[in-house]
C-alpha cells in the first residue's frame, strides 16, 4: 500500500522542474480521507447552526460528559478565525477531494504545486495538533467528528509528505526514501496512536470507573 500510494509518473529535466502525478492508491486515499473530512465538517457545520438557534439543541454525538460535542462546539476555540472552524475544513476537503479525483483521471502536477498542497496540510495537521491541546487540556471534552477528521488530516498529510519524499520534491537522506517506500503506513499509525494514548491517559479515571 506505501509503495502503491506514493508510486508516480514524471516527466520534464529533475526533480525541480518536472510533473509527478501519482499511483491510484494515492489518489483513491486523497479521495477517501478527503470525503471523510468532508463529512465531519458538514455535520459538525450543521449541528453548529442547529445550536446557534436553539442554545438548548444537544448534538448526537454528545454522549456524556467526556464525549461532548457540544461543549466542544460552544467553546471559542470553535471559532478560532472568527467563523466556526467546520467552515475552513469545508473548503479545505473539498480542494484534497479534487485534487485526488484530478490525479484518479491521469493528471500530473509541478514540484511547486505538490509542496503547496504538502504546506497546506502541514497547516492543517498543526492547526489539528492544537485543537487537540484545547480539547483534552482546556475544554475537556472530545467531539467524536473533530477525531474523525484529525485522523483523516493526518494520514493525508504523512502520505503526500512520503509522495513528495519519494520524488525528491522534498530532501531527504536515502535511507528515508527507501524506509517510506514500503513503510509509510507507519508514521500515521503511531501519529494516531499517540492522540489515542493522550485520550486514554487524559480520561483514564472516566474510562476505568
Amino acid at each position: 500500500m506505501a509503495a502503491a500510494a506514493g508510486s508516480g509518473t514524471s516527466g520534464g529535466n529533475g526533480p525541480r522542474g518536472h510533473t509527478a502525478g501519482s499511483g491510484r492508491a494515492l489518489a483513491l486515499l486523497l479521495v477517501i480521507t478527503g470525503a471523510a473530512g468532508l463529512l465531519a465538517a458538514w455535520v459538525i457545520t450543521i449541528d453548529k447552526f442547529k445550536l446557534l438557534e436553539n442554545p438548548n439543541f444537544v448534538p448526537g454525538c454528545s454522549l456524556n460528559p467526556v464525549v461532548s460535542c457540544g461543549s466542544v462546539m460552544k467553546s471559542g476555540q470553535a471559532s478560532a478565525f472568527g467563523f466556526p472552524n467546520p467552515m475552513l475544513g469545508l473548503v479545505t476537503y473539498s480542494v484534497v477531494i479534487c485534487v485526488g479525483v484530478s490525479l484518479l483521471t491521469g493528471a500530473g502536477f509541478p514540484r511547486w504545486y505538490w509542496l503547496t498542497f504538502n504546506a497546506g496540510m502541514l497547516f492543517g495537521v498543526g492547526f489539528c495538533g492544537w485543537l487537540q491541546f484545547q480539547s483534552f487540556y482546556r475544554i475537556n471534552a472530545l467531539c467524536l467528528w473533530c477525531c474523525l477528521a484529525w485522523a483523516a488530516t493526518i494520514i493525508m498529510f504523512w502520505y503526500v509528505t512520503s509522495f513528495n519524499v519519494r520524488n525528491a520534491f522534498l530532501p531527504a537522506p536515502k535511507w528515508l526514501k527507501v524506509f517510506l517506500a514500503e513503510f509509510t503506513w507507519v508514521v500515521p499509525v503511531l501519529h494516531i496512536g499517540v492522540i489515542g494514548m493522550l485520550i486514554l491517559t487524559r480520561w483514564w479515571d472516566f474510562w476505568t470507573s
